[in-house]
């Protein structure tokens, strides 16, 4: 089920807890991926990233927020052109191979076609480009409180969303977690919770983090497949196609355009000669 933009909207800039949110996942963020660095590339985000995507609009050659129809769209930034881009979320109105830089926030747990989702962002996604997945963490609590939108959905651990994703064609590089504290708007947590972050970064085995975050990168197979095989001519082959070229035939395509070879042509007369004629064209 995928979730609602009014709820994203109000948890995300209305409540003290979803800003505080907000700016974890984008430290964590920026620090895998500083902003200056991006100069140049072409940054998007999938599903509700726009939040964490405004540092990258002073850099970034191209920011798009790509929002998915089932979820609705927003504009955004507010006071600036508009970013957000409404889409099918297996059809996005990207080129092949255009996008440097991927976040992936609240749209793989929501999605109703994940595999064919990640089969759209592997092909939007250029060489070397990297994409950052945020998931709720299936152990924390926040997956099972249905007070944020962390708590709809399916949620995952770092092993289950590095399996989709490989599945998927991408190959993990790194995975971290965020977000130790629990889903309160107590003051407490509120005004905490950055300690609470340094803290769980030094002991995850014993706090449990809220989200999973995970980097990957895209992993480009070799075609195989009827048609695509090779035949490497043997040492043998090549050197009595140099020395003995047979009489009448263009040298074969796997010979013909090696690189470094010199191929003899058959000299008129001694061709002739193997069938009995004469140079003149008279038989003997």
């Amino acid at each position: 089920m995928h979730h609602d933009i009014d709820q994203l909207r109000r948890f995300y800039y209305q409540r003290a807890l979803g800003r505080v949110v907000q700016r974890i996942l984008r430290d964590r963020l920026t620090e895998r991926w500083a902003p200056a660095a991006t100069t140049g590339m072409n940054v998007a985000g999938y599903g509700f990233a726009a939040p964490l995507l405004r540092p990258y609009l002073a850099h970034a050659r191209r920011v798009t927020a790509l929002m998915p129809g089932q979820q609705g769209v927003m504009a955004w930034p507010a006071g600036l052109p508009n970013h957000s881009v409404l889409c099918d979320e297996t059809a996005w109105p990207v080129e092949t191979g255009s996008i440097d830089r991927l976040v992936m926030l609240h749209g793989i747990e929501g999605s109703e076609h994940p595999r064919q989702l990640l089969a759209e962002a592997w092909r939007c996604l250029g060489p070397g480009g990297r994409v950052m997945v945020m998931v709720p963490n299936r152990a924390g609590l926040w997956a099972a409180s249905e007070r944020t939108p962390f708590g709809s959905g399916r949620s995952y651990t770092a092993g289950q969303i590095e399996t989709q994703m490989r599945h998927a064609g991408f190959q993990p590089e790194w995975h971290g977690s965020a977000v130790y504290i629990p889903p309160s708007d107590r003051r407490f947590w509120l005004r905490s919770a950055q300690f609470w972050e340094r803290t769980g970064l030094r002991i995850s085995r014993v706090l449990i983090a809220g989200v999973v975050l995970v980097e990957l990168a895209k992993q480009s197979r070799a075609p195989v497949g009827p048609g695509l095989k090779i035949r490497v001519p043997s040492a043998r082959e090549i050197l009595d196609g140099v020395a003995r070229p047979l009489p009448g035939r263009a040298a074969p395509a796997s010979r013909a355009g090696h690189p470094g070879l010199v191929h003899a042509r058959p000299d008129p007369g001694s061709t002739m000669a193997g069938r009995g004629e004469s140079p003149a064209g008279k038989r003997g």
